[in-house]
Parts: structure tokens; sequence; C-alpha cells
């Protein structure tokens, strides 16, 4: 598939290509010599995040013969830059090469046609590069931008071909190295030897050296800090507490049982012929007939009492008696007035409260 004159490609590829450890599933073609592998477009596309088997300021719209080109099988993406020329050095000759990416995260560079050395085509305009380069993007605020936030792009690996060695009809191959991040346990992370630096963020679950694309992520849960001195013993029992004290066992329950069921129940069924009765709804009469009595003979006292009184106080209306009932009736009634109160509940709008607010930080 051909691409556009002078231009940039953003490409899916159809598998999760490794690189540093990141597996990308889009990458960008620049008719420049490179595959940028970032994910944001910026002014300094040249400097970080590519690809590069010869980056250079070619200029395919000098010929119709000069084409970009991809394919992907699959198993590896292979992008072509064909009899691609040099703005000014036109009639030195073209440049044909490519890059191949595989499933497996090895790259190799092939160079048919190298019509000058790369010594000689360099530009103040344009860098010259090959190789592989990999950067971090960190949120950082400052009073200099509009919206007190920026991205900040920080490069942390570099691998750069001797270009003394890229000439006609010449290859290169980068294999891999495992890094912190393949490692999908605490014991793996800490313990490999195939790999050094690393640490385990328990948190995010993820070992790292500090130093990738999630650098950010990395910052923001104060990994370095959680992970100094400490050991996965030391992650798994604080997992521990944390599962016991919010699942309890149920061995601490079960010793109940037995005491329960030696208990004898209130509301035992007891069978006698076709009659079914329980203890409890004898019980029940029983105290029901009780308290009936026992609310008659109540009445029946308070009512002889009340008339004992009243023959007092008209036989009597200077007694002891009938003044202390005046004097309860005073103090009693005003205890009884509703008074004005304060409302029980209150909505309390809080001071100083700072609300959360979104920023979107442009490229760089």
């Amino acid at each position: 598939m051909s691409l556009c004159l002078f231009c940039l490609q953003r490409v899916a590829l159809s598998f999760d290509f490794p690189f540093y450890g990141h597996f990308l599933r889009q990458i960008t073609i620049a008719t420049g010599g490179f595959i940028f592998t970032g994910d944001v477009i910026h002014r300094m596309l040249t400097t970080t995040q590519y690809i590069a088997p010869l980056m250079a300021n070619f200029d395919p719209s000098y010929s119709k013969d000069s084409t970009v080109q991809y394919l992907d099988n699959g198993e590896v993406f292979v992008v072509q830059w064909e009899r691609v020329r040099l703005p000014g050095k036109e009639s030195a000759g073209a440049f044909t090469f490519q890059a191949a990416l595989y499933k497996t995260g090895r790259i190799s560079f092939s160079y048919r046609d190298i019509p000058l050395t790369l010594d000689v085509i360099g530009s103040a305009e344009h860098p010259v590069k090959a190789g592989l380069s990999d950067a971090f993007m960190v949120m950082s605020s400052t009073s200099q931008s509009p919206d007190g936030a920026q991205q900040t792009i920080y490069e942390y690996h570099r691998v750069e071909i001797d270009m003394t060695k890229i000439t006609n009809s010449s290859a290169v191959e980068i294999t891999p190295l495992p890094t912190c991040l393949v490692h999908d346990s605490c014991e793996r992370c800490l313990s490999s030897n195939q790999t050094s630096g690393c640490s385990w963020c328990n948190v995010l679950q993820r070992c790292s050296d500090g130093m990738d694309r999630h650098r950010q992520e990395w910052l923001d849960y104060s990994c370095s800090e959680e992970s100094k001195d400490a050991t996965c013993d030391d992650y798994f029992k604080e997992d521990g507490f944390t599962a016991s004290s919010v699942a309890p066992k149920t061995e601490d329950t079960t010793p109940l049982i037995p005491e329960q069921r030696e208990c004898k129940r209130d509301d035992e069924i007891f069978i006698t012929g076709s009659d079914v009765k329980t203890k409890s709804s004898t019980k029940s009469k029983e105290l029901s007939h009780t308290g009936i009595i026992a609310g008659i003979a109540a009445a029946l006292v308070l009512l002889l009492a009340l008339i004992l009184v009243a023959i007092c106080i008209h036989c009597y209306p200077t007694g002891l008696s009938p003044l202390y009932l005046i004097q309860r009736r005073k103090s009693y009634w005003p205890s009884m007035k509703f008074q004005n109160q304060r409302p029980g509940y209150t909505e309390v709008e809080g001071e100083g409260h700072e609300k959360h607010s979104i920023v979107e930080a442009g490229p760089c």
C-alpha cells in the first residue's frame, strides 16, 4: 500500500508489537525514514520514540518513482522507503531501505541502495539518525502554561547504530532484551536474574524500574516509596491482614451451634392427639388472664380512692390534701407546653472546599 507524499500515516497493526516492554497496536510512518511509536504527535517528533532505519530529510515528491510502502502479514510488519531522495542532493542518487517489526519484538533494518555516506547527508534543518529511542511523558505544573499544566517528554533509552556500517546491501538486526515489565508477580520481579533494578509496586501490581512509559502512574501512586526496602513477604502480610479483616473465617462462629442446639426453645411444638399447642401460646394465655384480673382490681381501687378524695374535699375544703393536689396541677401543665425549638436538621454549606477540575494539556 502506498502512502501520500511527504506526510505522516497512522497505521494499525494486526498484532501487538512489544517495544521496550510495551505492546504497541498503532504506529505512525513518516516519509523521513522512520516510524514514530508515540501516542501524541508533537513538534519534537524526530527527538525520541522512534524506530529509525535511516532518519533524514527525504523528499518523496521529487520523483514519481519515490514511494513509501508497508506490508502486514500478521507475523511481521514491514515498511519500505524506495527510491527516496534528499533535497539539494537529488542528483546523487536514490535511497532504498526498509524496517521490519516482528511479532516477537525483533527489529531488522535492511539497506539496498545507499548512494552517499551518511556523514555528508546531515543538515541543520533535519537530524540524521539510525536506531531506536523511547520516552515517557509526565504532567508538570507551571505558571508559564495558560492552563497551569504541561506535558514533558523524557527520553529514557536510546540505541544508536554506527552509521559507518550502513552501506549498500547491509543489514542490522536488533534483538529485544527482557524488561522489568515482563514480570507479572512480586517473586519474579525481585528474584529474576534476567533483569536488574526492578521494584514491585503492589498497589499497581506492576514490576518496573520506574523508567518506562508508565512513569506518570509510578509517580502518582508513590511506587518508589512503597517499594523501598520492601520484600514480597511484606506485601503478603499486608494482603493477608486485609483479607482476614474483611472476610472473617467461619470457624469463629461454628462453636455457637452446639450450644444453641442444647437449649430448649420457647416455641417448641408438642403434639397431643389432634391438638397442637406451644409453650409460648400457653404462657401468653395465662399472662393475659392475670393481666385482666389485675387491671380490674386496680380500676376498682382507683375508683374507690377518687370517691374518698371527693368526699374529703367536699367536707374539708382547707385541708392539706386539696392544697397538695392543686400544687401538683400547677406544676404539671406548664411542662406539657410546646416551645419553639431549633430544627433538628440544618443544611450547612461548607466553606473553603475546592472543586475538582479537569485540565487538558495540549501537545508539547
